[in-house]
């Protein structure tokens, strides 16, 4: 757990715990008089427990996974998320479906190749690009919110006891540590989605986060979850890919992003820009897709696999680690942690959960459209959302690619 001088959590729930406390000592004292020795033990414990939580106000908060209330209370409320996604899905107009289903387009192409990418999109394909990605993430967004990836990431496999969220939530605390946020540190969140990491960031540390993303809708959606917490959070409407970014010389204390970086077209030129806004000593933090050396680009079972995967997780790019280390080595900064977050260097656990939640409710959802319950277009994006999991469970268990890749990085002082 992260632990700084200003952690404002402990106070109020040491004082819950020491009633508690004193309230199983009540009943023990109240309990028969005839197991004199019992009751006497049992206050002992008590008093030993007391005394533990004075000296260490985290203690009792966190529960086995390391996660205490201040973690959890980031999480939005799944009823209230569910109910608005699904009425956003279901008041889609027919343009916004077909424009989702076209922005698919993209992620049969690669930036590394320029000439594609002009023959399928013309010489404005970075526009292009730009305009199916919104179309896309303000669908996409509402239909991941449905499960458990309302962040719209599946997170590095940190637990196997912990869900979905509980492995998210211990991610981004590894997150916070690696880059050393602190009660007002102002820290560059980049493609930051619908603001719901970014709320647990600063909820944990105290740290405030500038959140930037190409998507108006998910913008609108973080500022409005941020201020219902109470969070000074800001969140502005940016395409990373449009240089150089709207802020001012060294203006963030630290820096980091979470599966983003496939969508840049120019990695170099956006980490020195990184460069130029964090100020020296900063640490940053990248968690994105990767091929892995084992990949063979050559090998059509390789190669097929690629082409289902890519759209499933909607990436352009397809970096290496090397590239990624290359791009931030150029651009100043020195790598100081490269490796898979994930435990045994697999995601294929928690990639196979979100799997089977979202395939049991694509057959609730057919069901509903078969009896008209819902609108057709539910059966066109459940089936599209729902297409090709196992190919993505196979390259990881294959150890061809991960979305699980971690770089952190420093800039010298």
């Amino acid at each position: 757990m992260l632990r700084h001088p200003h952690d404002p959590i402990g106070f109020e729930h040491q004082q819950q715990q020491l009633q508690e406390q004193q309230q199983q000592q009540q009943r023990v004292s109240d309990s028969s008089d005839n197991d004199l020795d019992g009751v006497v033990d049992e206050k002992r414990k008590v008093a030993a427990a007391a005394a533990a939580a004075a000296a260490d106000p985290a203690l009792g908060r966190q529960d086995g996974l390391g996660l205490d209330p201040l973690d959890k209370s980031s999480l939005s409320n799944r009823f209230k998320t569910f109910r608005g996604a699904f009425k956003y899905l279901h008041d889609l107009t027919p343009q916004q479906v077909d424009d989702f289903m076209a922005s698919y387009k993209i992620y049969n192409l690669d930036w590394a190749d320029e000439q594609q990418m002009v023959a399928a999109l013309g010489p404005d394909y970075r526009q292009k690009v730009g305009e199916c990605l919104k179309a896309y993430y303000g669908v996409m967004n509402h239909l991941c919110a449905l499960g458990d990836v309302e962040k719209m990431y599946i997170p590095p496999f940190m637990d196997k006891r912990a869900t979905v969220l509980e492995n998210q939530l211990l991610y981004e605390r590894e997150i916070a540590r690696a880059i050393g946020l602190a009660k007002g540190d102002r820290v560059l969140d980049l493609g930051c989605g619908r603001g719901r990491v970014a709320a647990h960031m600063a909820t944990a540390t105290g740290a405030r986060v500038t959140g930037i993303n190409i998507d108006p809708n998910q913008i609108a959606q973080a500022r409005e979850f941020n201020a219902d917490r109470g969070l000074s959070n800001e969140f502005v409407v940016q395409d990373f890919n449009s240089l150089p970014l709207p802020f001012a010389d060294e203006s963030f204390d630290a820096f980091y992003q979470i599966q983003a970086l496939s969508l840049c077209k120019d990695l170099p030129s956006l980490f020195k820009e990184l460069y130029r806004v964090v100020r020296p000593g900063a640490k940053i933090s990248l968690l994105d897709w990767v091929s892995l050396p084992a990949y063979d680009a050559s090998n059509p079972e390789h190669a097929e696999l690629m082409s289902r995967v890519k759209p499933l997780i909607g990436a352009v790019g397809t970096p290496t680690p090397q590239l990624l280390e290359k791009a931030l080595e150029d651009a100043g900064f020195v790598v100081v942690r490269s490796e898979n977050a994930s435990q045994g260097g697999l995601q294929a656990p928690l990639i196979e959960r979100v799997d089977v939640y979202f395939r049991a409710m694509r057959q609730i959802i057919l069901g509903l459209v078969k009896v008209r319950v819902l609108p057709q277009h539910f059966k066109t994006l459940i089936n599209r959302l729902c297409l090709d999991g196992e190919a993505f469970v196979k390259m990881d268990t294959m150890r061809l690619i991960t979305t699980s890749y971690w770089v952190v990085a420093a800039k010298p002082e």
